[in-house]
């Protein structure tokens, strides 16, 4: 595996902005370019953008390391093998798509935006129609909705994922819904960071390399950490 940086090659951010397909539809595709390879060659890399003084920072890791299709973009890669212990303490970033499964009676599945759902459970349990309608004060501010129904997504997956996390550095900020053409909701996103202890290495390895949760090809699921002090 490698963990990869790309960025505008400096001198040249004009030319790779004009190279630089935005759009959180269009990115992944845009990277295929960094790593060519047959049609139908299954998704190999996972990846974060962070935006930098207006310029974009992609964060991959991926099974082949990237090169740049162009002069106009730099990579910087390395070998990716984290090296994990039980009760390790580290400082992580991810951003997701969180998202929770429920089946009708006919057992189809759908999925639905956490912070939603817990609108709707909400409204549902005072008989309201529309969060507008909720004119009391005890209707929760969206930040602390927003951080308790996302925080209790993430912290469902804790133990899965190898981790436990450390409360009082938690934070689930930046909740942004992701429209298409249409107006219609395609998915959300929601920032999360904070540090952690892990408690089983071999899982959080396979975190780390496969990513969490889902929307991958629109640039979530990238768990990025590092050592403390």
């Amino acid at each position: 595996m490698f963990f990869s940086l790309i960025t505008p090659t400096p001198g040249q951010e004009r030319d790779a902005a004009h190279e630089w397909t935005r759009g959180a539809y269009l990115e992944h595709q845009w990277l295929w370019r960094f790593l060519p390879a047959p049609a139908g060659t299954p998704r190999s890399f996972q990846f974060r953008r962070r935006d930098v003084d207006g310029l974009p920072r992609f964060y991959m890791v991926s099974d082949r390391e990237p090169t740049a299709p162009s002069p106009h973009w730099q990579v910087q890669s390395k070998p990716y093998a984290p090296s994990l212990a039980i009760g390790d303490r580290l400082a992580f970033e991810l951003r997701a798509n969180p998202v929770v499964t429920t089946r009708d009676a006919s057992g189809k599945a759908a999925r639905h935006d956490v912070v939603m759902q817990e609108k709707t459970r909400l409204l549902k349990e005072r008989q309201l129609a529309r969060w507008t309608d909720w004119l009391t004060p005890d209707r929760p501010a969206l930040p602390d909705l927003v951080q308790r129904a996302c925080g209790q997504w993430l912290q469902a997956r804790c133990q899965r994922l190898g981790i436990a996390i450390d409360d009082e550095t938690f934070s689930a900020d930046g909740y942004e819904q992701h429209r298409g053409k249409n107006g219609e909701l395609r998915f959300s996103t929601i920032d999360f960071s904070g540090q952690l202890r892990v408690v089983d290495a071999n899982a959080l390895s396979l975190a780390l390399y496969g990513g969490v949760g889902h929307a991958k090809a629109f640039g979530c699921g990238l768990l990025l950490v590092r050592p403390l002090g």
